[in-house]
């Protein structure tokens, strides 16, 4: 699907090399997709040609989780966007990934929001998004995730609900032939605990000419480590899936049922009454060049769709990044803020060394600033007023990556109200500007 981008400046794709002819890159989806402990229903994809955005669109579906005591372990799901803008040493280059992310946190709560990572070979970092309508709730609402690369240079700007929310500092230069990868999908730690019911993945990628465009299915790979479910493999240990193609990648659509009833009842469920676009009175009609009427009506009807069908849209998201008016942060009180249940220092330092991978007695946990001092506080990435627990180590860790590679330290913060990871570095990123 084209965008009318008449009038605005070319993004210039660096690099000479001649395209290649496209390829499903299975070695490089079954080789970064698999792992004892965590598990994947994805779809790597290589255009085949320089790609300097990438898009996704699902729904806010509601996962659940078992309300029992798990001790230790991680159990947590993650649905998400990936786009390696340049994979020509390594499948496992520098990359950005954006999705919804939901996680055990005690025997009876959990934590539910969007969020995004660079991923590089010497370390990464995370970030919560708090923009956008109701991210942290399981409303059936569409929501979408993208990133664009910038005017220039070699760096990615990233949007939720079409707004920028970060941008990338280390990432590598595009360059033509089977050198970019766009994955999305599901993946899923501790499945015998937790419920997913059916997500619709919608996915595009833009052409070096601004061109929005779906992958031929010939070029789509897939990487999906629990088996089928069906009556020789039933719930919880399985995952239904399907790639509607038509020659393209329209959808990719992904369940991880608990119960063997679930595993019927998922697709419908996901697909039942979601939440209705809500416009403020005090919305303008036309915000950044976008007919905003005409956006919240595409965001809850037909995402996909979007980039294509409302007026001005396609030219804000590679221009202003500022693209949706009823998304933008409030500026109130943080629903953390508001939250009744506090976590304790154990909680936390249970939580972090789970997730980083290293052991408790090697954290110090920091607690919450005052809100004086948040205020004061310079760099704070955490939200206005968000109080917030801090987590450092030096001790080696993978990160939140799930490869076999280690960095020295990172740096975590969750919130004090919820234990919902707020952002965390590892490795050399934590010294990233």
């Amino acid at each position: 699907m084209a965008s009318a981008c008449a009038g605005v400046t070319a993004l210039t794709v660096l690099g000479t090399a001649p395209s290649a002819s496209a390829a499903a890159p299975k070695e490089a989806c079954t080789g970064l997709y698999n792992a004892r402990i965590t598990f994947w229903a994805m779809t790597c994809s290589q255009p085949g040609e320089p790609m300097i955005g990438g898009f996704a669109t699902w729904r806010n579906i509601p996962i659940t989780f078992d309300q029992v005591d798990t001790g230790s372990a991680t159990v947590q799901v993650a649905n998400y966007l990936r786009v390696s803008p340049n994979t020509s040493s390594s499948p496992l280059a520098p990359n950005i990934e954006i999705g919804l992310y939901a996680e055990k946190t005690g025997k009876t709560t959990h934590t539910y929001g969007p969020r995004w990572s660079e991923l590089t070979t010497s370390g990464g970092r995370t970030t919560a998004i708090k923009a956008g309508v109701n991210p942290t709730k399981p409303d059936k609402r569409n929501h979408t995730y993208m990133t664009v690369r910038q005017d220039s240079g070699n760096q990615w700007d990233v949007l939720y609900d079409f707004n920028k929310v970060g941008s990338t500092t280390k990432q590598l230069k595009v360059i033509g032939g089977n050198t970019n990868r766009i994955d999305v999908g599901l993946e899923v730690t501790g499945p015998k605990y937790i419920n997913v019911p059916s997500i619709a993945n919608r996915m595009q990628f833009m052409t070096g000419n601004k061109a929005w465009q779906q992958v031929a299915t010939g070029n789509v790979a897939k990487s999906v480590t629990l088996p089928v479910c069906s009556t020789t493999h039933k719930p919880p240990s399985c995952f239904t899936t399907k790639l509607t193609d038509n020659s393209k990648f329209t959808q990719w659509t992904v369940s991880k049922p608990r119960r063997q009833a679930a595993a019927v009842a998922s697709p419908a469920s996901a697909l039942a009454a979601p939440a209705r676009a809500q416009g403020a009175p005090d919305q303008p009609v036309t915000f950044n060049g976008v007919d905003q009427q005409a956006l919240q009506a595409c965001l809850e009807n037909d995402p996909d769709s979007c980039l294509a069908t409302v007026p001005g849209l396609s030219e804000c998201v590679v221009t202003v990044r500022v693209c949706n008016a009823a998304a933008l942060p409030s500026g109130g009180a943080s629903e953390d803020a508001a939250a009744d249940a506090d976590v304790s220092a154990s909680d936390i330092r249970a939580q972090a060394a789970a997730a980083f991978d290293v052991p408790g007695d090697a954290l110090a946990v920091e607690p919450p600033a005052s809100p004086a001092a948040l205020k004061t506080r310079s760099n704070a990435a955490v939200g206005s007023g968000d109080a917030a627990w801090t987590v450092t180590s030096t001790s080696s860790t993978p990160g939140l990556q799930r490869t076999d590679r280690r960095f020295d330290g990172f740096t975590a913060r969750y919130s004090a109200h919820t234990g919902a990871l707020q952002e965390a570095c590892w490795g050399d990123l934590c010294d990233a500007s």
